[in-house]
């Protein structure tokens, strides 16, 4: 949605309005962010904003595919990575966490989208999410299978979806008090000690002989 007067903006004037607007949609959600408040923030006027993105939805519309921009980068190393299928997941389970960390308020925006119903393109953005992940795990899956390290009998949709919804889970309750308190708030050593935990009951599950040549 952005138009090629913000695309000839510099890039710190660039990188100035995409942090103003991060900040007001993570603080108050898309129906009570306000352009005025950002605008005053950046000392422009509204029309300009406009100019840039053509409305709000369309600058809402930016930052969240700005926030599956940055996603895919650690999620291309993780599947590249060395290793079997299982290190290279729980790699892309460690970028994950490490991203919600390093980003809080992109995943704050991403929390609003996936429990706001009235948000818009909600549909659309969460399919564009969903069919990221997914073709992330099944080539990552399939390869695993031919590697002889998954089970032969694997139901590969059943299984994506599962490890999907896991992976999602698992960081909800590591950075939202009311999924799971007991799991909020871990030090960096606990959270990975979870992560090794949901790894070795995803290989036990799917592993090839029950996971005996990992033993």
């Amino acid at each position: 949605m952005r138009s090629k007067t913000f695309e000839n903006l510099a890039p710190e004037k660039q990188e100035r309005v995409l942090d103003t607007a991060v900040e007001e949609f993570a603080q108050h959600g898309f129906h009570q962010a306000s352009v005025n408040r950002m605008v005053k923030q950046l000392g422009i006027a509204k029309g300009s904003l406009f100019k840039y993105f053509g409305s709000k939805e369309g600058l809402f519309q930016h930052v969240f595919e700005h926030a599956v921009d940055l996603f895919k980068g650690p999620l291309k190393a993780a599947r590249n990575a060395e290793g079997d299928t299982f290190d290279r997941l729980r790699l892309s389970l460690m970028a994950g966490l490490e991203f919600v960390q390093q980003h809080p308020r992109l995943y704050r925006i991403y929390l609003k989208v996936l429990f706001q119903e009235n948000v818009p393109f909600r549909e659309p953005f969460l399919q564009q999410v969903r069919g990221y992940s997914a073709k992330f795990l099944r080539p990552l899956l399939e390869d695993g299978m031919r590697r002889g390290e998954l089970r032969a009998d694997l139901d590969l949709d059943m299984a994506v979806f599962l490890i999907d919804g896991l992976f999602d889970r698992l960081l909800q309750s590591l950075t939202v008090p009311e999924v799971h308190p007991a799991l909020h708030g871990l030090s960096q050593g606990d959270a990975r000690q979870r992560i090794d935990q949901l790894m070795d009951f995803i290989r036990r599950a799917l592993a090839a002989n029950n996971g005996e040549q990992h033993a």
